[in-house]
């Protein structure tokens, strides 16, 4: 039997990007197939208000659409529960053309040399929030698990299905990647990070990208507090 890649994409209201992003990511798995994989793409559309789910049908083998907004970290557990992966690759809805570089974070894993992959996305001139949230991640997976990352919070990122069947939980909110670090690292699984050219939208110093920012340290320190005090093992 081939073995099937799973493309897990969360969405919530990202009409502007959702159809680029499913193009880019369609044309990639081109690539997988003359490979002799198999590859479905599942969309977890968390309850938009907008167009999100609508562009996405034509584009999806699998679409599910939440009555309201979940949260990312329960947008991907449904995403992984209703795969069928050996692995499973995570991408955000807003990386565009740039989404055609995801087989990127599926060698290794395919190679036997990781069981996780995180995509390092480069660095970005436009201004943003003052790396709190960042620093916060990065600390925390390593006094947690010995594990120093460059890119805590990346959410784009390739991982086996028996790792996550291992683990068996993922945090919700925008803490999931975060306990997801931990995790696989504390059971001795093979995490890797790898630079990728991936971009995506970046959040401003306005309003919106403040709120957005204070959602993310929120539920990172909540994720890390509930690491320390139920450890997995």
């Amino acid at each position: 039997m081939q073995p099937i890649i799973s493309v897990v994409v969360p969405a919530l209201n990202e009409e502007l990007y959702i159809q680029e992003t499913l193009s880019a990511i369609r044309k990639a798995c081109k690539q997988i197939v003359s490979q002799g994989k198999r590859v479905e793409v599942i969309v977890i559309d968390d309850g938009s208000r907008d167009s999100t789910f609508e562009l996405a049908v034509p584009w999806a083998d699998l679409i599910v659409q939440h009555p309201r907004p979940y949260g990312k970290g329960t947008a991907l557990q449904t995403g992984y529960k209703m795969s069928r992966g050996h692995v499973l690759v995570f991408l955000d809805a807003d990386l565009g053309h740039t989404a055609e570089w995801f087989p990127s974070l599926i060698e290794p894993l395919t190679s036997g040399r990781s069981d996780m992959v995180i995509a390092h996305l480069p660095a970005v001139s436009q201004k943003s929030g003052f790396g709190l949230v960042k620093k916060l991640a990065k600390q925390g997976v390593y006094r947690l698990s010995g594990f120093e990352p460059s890119a805590p919070l990346s959410g784009q990122r390739a991982i086996h299905r028996e790792v996550l069947e291992k683990i068996g939980r993922l945090s919700g909110g925008f803490g999931v990647e975060v306990g997801l670090t931990i995790d696989a690292v504390k059971l001795g699984y093979r995490v890797d990070e790898l630079p990728i050219p991936f971009s995506h939208r970046v959040s401003g110093r306005d309003i919106g990208g403040w709120l957005h920012r204070g959602k993310q340290l929120y539920a990172v320190s909540g994720t890390l507090w509930n690491r320390w005090r139920q450890p997995i093992c």
